[in-house]
């Protein structure tokens, strides 16, 4: 598993947008952006696990976009367990995805 995958593991969840719960927000929006930035296509299926961790609350400036797009790479997407959180936003938005190329 890539450095960058684990330490954004470790980070946890995007703050929110409004920047309410971080004090340095813009630090620790620029390490979020660095390490999400850093990871090229495609990411393995673990990675992917680890990945969908860190969906926060909302795109986090547009951020989010670029995780979706790494997970959704992994070689066995769709993955049942990583679209298991139906509290999410962002996991329900990967379920309807996979529905929309079901469809297709």
């Amino acid at each position: 598993m890539r450095v960058e995958v684990i330490e954004l593991g470790r980070l946890g969840a995007l703050p929110p947008s409004d920047g309410a719960v971080a004090e340095n927000l813009q630090e620790l929006l620029d390490k979020y952006q660095n390490l999400i930035m850093s990871i090229n296509k495609p990411v393995t299926d673990e990675e992917a696990r680890v990945l969908v961790t860190v969906f926060g609350p909302d795109d986090c400036f547009g951020l989010v976009w670029r995780l979706v797009a790494l997970v959704e790479s992994a070689p066995g997407w769709p993955l049942a367990d990583c679209l298991e959180n139906a509290n999410n936003e962002w996991i329900q938005m990967l379920r309807q995805r996979v529905k929309n190329t079901e469809h297709q």
